[in-house]
């Protein structure tokens, strides 16, 4: 039991560097964004999607060690929570305050992970809506005045004018 609760320790610590990798590259993104810099943003994405599979694989060995440890203690996986964990180990205070401290380092860095996230959630969603103007202002500097494009039963026909800007049909 004891290696088995080394490797789940392990596992979390891993996972813990793993997070506080992704929120330092957020913390890039953050002026990444902010800044438009379109390439830059798409290799941080692929630098994200790296440490995000390994995460994966460490959740899928945390996953195992703690079915290991279901069966060594005869409960279902699901009972075996960190917090329940903690309790277990209540004759060990070593092991126990390693695993208080690796939980409690753990919520941070995802909460502060979390904080970032939403902040660079809100910037590319004004991003989008600011290019969306553009877009919108772009088309509406080619459109006619509204005034002068009807045609004979008094209905707007929303013709564009020509790439040059001028109108030589009227």
């Amino acid at each position: 039991m004891a290696s088995l609760m080394e490797d789940f320790m392990n596992v979390l610590e891993e996972e813990n560097e793993g997070y506080q990798r992704l929120t330092e590259l957020s913390q890039k993104k953050r002026q990444i964004i902010i800044d438009g810099d379109i390439p830059a943003l798409e290799a941080i994405t692929d630098q994200e999607q790296e440490i995000a599979s390994r995460l994966k694989n460490l959740e899928n060995k945390r996953n195992e060690v703690v079915g290991d440890m279901s069966i060594v203690l005869s409960k279902e996986p699901e009972e075996l929570t960190v917090t329940n964990m903690i309790a277990f180990l209540n004759k060990q205070p070593q092991e126990q305050n390693k695993l208080i401290e690796l939980r409690d380092k753990l919520r941070d860095t995802l909460r502060k992970m979390a904080d970032i996230n939403e902040q660079n959630e809100a910037l590319l969603h004004q991003a989008m809506e600011l290019t969306e103007f553009d877009l919108t202002l772009f088309r509406s500097m080619r459109q006619a005045p509204t005034t002068a494009n009807y045609d004979n039963r008094a209905n707007n026909t929303g013709d564009l004018l020509a790439n040059s800007g001028f109108d030589a049909k009227q």
